[in-house]
């Protein structure tokens, strides 16, 4: 199965990602590849640990991920091994709470100790930067002494696994909040959409900028002082509502809350209920900003203006 995704050079610098599900069953092992990248990923659920760590790229010289739960919370361990699968046979196979393996190598089995050092490294940096798990892993370990060549080479590497990890579903180095600017521009050159969402009943006023692709809440933006909604425990928006607080994006500000860093949601209602405390339907909550059109009708004036220009 072939999965087209975004590369680091914007939308015309596609990449080609292969995944196989080596078993044929979605929720099975599967390896993962991208053309021109030297890495390789296997992920396995634990119940075919023995299987994955049979393979022969579990002897080769990597990064891993324990991924799971612990008391209700998503937690995951990072390591590094000149053999994984002896690592993890050794070691690792003592910690109960992961479910889910992952092997990072190099197709051709290049990559040297501290290659791998400096890969695990950087993971727990990002992860713990990140924060959307918790690490099992005691302190952050110190980056080997590699040269400028091979730090680059390294980099480059953790790129392209970055773009991979999150097409499996691991968003645990997927960062989320942006860097704030003061004059955004999309990559087209033109100024990004601004929304505004306004709740006169609790007094709050968010800001949002369609950058991208990117529904980004600004910073400085007001949300509600706690989750009100039903279903708190299962709401999938009261959990990210929670998650922000714990990450420190979200921080109580007198009676209401306030966004600390721009941060990027996977659509307008996911923003919407975030700032209202509740479900909401963020392409009617969200307008344009100083009062105009919906996000829905912003939307479908824009798809209109799009097919018109397809016709020509």
């Amino acid at each position: 199965m072939s999965v087209l995704v975004p590369g680091s050079g914007g939308a015309t610098a596609g990449r080609s990602l292969e995944l196989y599900f080596i078993d044929g069953r979605p929720d099975g092992m599967l390896t993962a590849e991208v053309f021109n990248w030297t890495g390789h990923v296997l992920m396995a659920p634990r119940t075919q640990l023995a299987a994955a760590l049979s393979r022969k790229e579990a002897g080769y010289t990597g990064v891993y991920l324990l991924l799971g739960e612990y008391e209700g919370e998503p937690r995951a361990y990072v390591g590094e091994g000149e053999d994984i699968s002896d690592r993890i046979r050794s070691h690792d196979t003592r910690k109960d709470w992961w479910t889910t393996v992952v092997l990072v190598t190099s197709a051709a089995n290049n990559l040297h100790k501290a290659h791998a050092k400096y890969l695990e490294a950087r993971l727990v940096e990002q992860a713990r930067l990140v924060g959307r798990v918790t690490l099992d892993n005691g302190n952050t370990p110190p980056r080997p002494g590699l040269s400028e060549a091979a730090q680059a080479n390294m980099e480059a590497f953790l790129d392209y696994l970055f773009m991979v990890l999150p097409a499996l579903r691991i968003d645990m180095f997927l960062q989320a909040t942006r860097p704030a600017r003061q004059n955004p521009v999309e990559t087209s050159g033109t100024s990004p959409t601004r929304f505004e969402l306004v709740n006169r009943k609790h007094k709050l006023r968010a800001t949002a900028v369609l950058d991208g692709g990117d529904f980004i809440v600004q910073a400085g933006s007001l949300a509600r002082a706690s989750w009100e909604g039903r279903n708190t425990e299962t709401s999938g928006y009261a959990l990210l509502r929670d998650e922000l607080q714990r990450m420190g994006v979200l921080t109580t500000r007198g009676s209401a809350c306030e966004f600390t860093k721009d941060y990027a949601f996977k659509s307008p209602s996911a923003a919407a209920a975030v700032v209202n405390g509740r479900p909401a339907n963020g392409t009617l909550e969200w307008r344009l900003e100083g009062g105009g059109a919906t996000y829905k009708e912003w939307e479908a004036q824009h798809l209109e203006v799009l097919t018109g220009k397809a016709g020509l």
